[in-house]
């Protein structure tokens, strides 16, 4: 059930929802729970998450002139402008707060390859999680 918990938070801490994976991940390491399990789950979990902002972005041009819509016009053009400038090699910084989740959903907008994204994101994913587990390991 752990290790089940451990995948939800990651998934939903990549989407748009507020949520943070990490300290259930620190708290499952010092219960005694697998480090690698804990790296695999944690990982799976939080770069599927991004994939379903990867597809909402993709779907998200259909629906930008509508009322409802929260995001400008200027807003999007500025976020597209921001991922155009850094290239698709920014999605290694997609487990970072505020601006990972966004950056993620502006790569579906922009039409980036799945496999080319599910590469970059789920790399920088795990490595993020493993220095977090190897940090926690020593100084436990």
């Amino acid at each position: 059930m752990a290790y089940f918990s451990l995948f939800i938070t990651g998934f939903i801490a990549a989407t748009l929802f507020p949520a943070s994976s990490e300290l259930l991940l620190l708290a499952l390491l010092q219960q005694g729970y697998q480090p690698f399990l804990l790296w695999l789950v944690a990982t799976t979990g939080n770069t599927l998450g991004s994939c379903v902002n990867w597809w909402l972005g993709k779907q998200l041009r259909r629906f930008q002139h509508k009322r409802w819509f929260p995001i400008s016009e200027p807003q999007l053009v500025r976020a597209e402008r921001l991922f155009l400038r850094y290239g698709r090699w920014s999605l290694l910084l997609s487990w970072l707060p505020v601006i990972g989740d966004p950056l993620t959903m502006i790569a579906g907008v922009l039409k980036v390859p799945f496999p080319i994204f599910l590469l970059l994101v789920a790399l920088g994913k795990a490595l993020r999680y493993g220095i977090l587990i190897l940090l926690a390991i020593s100084f436990f």
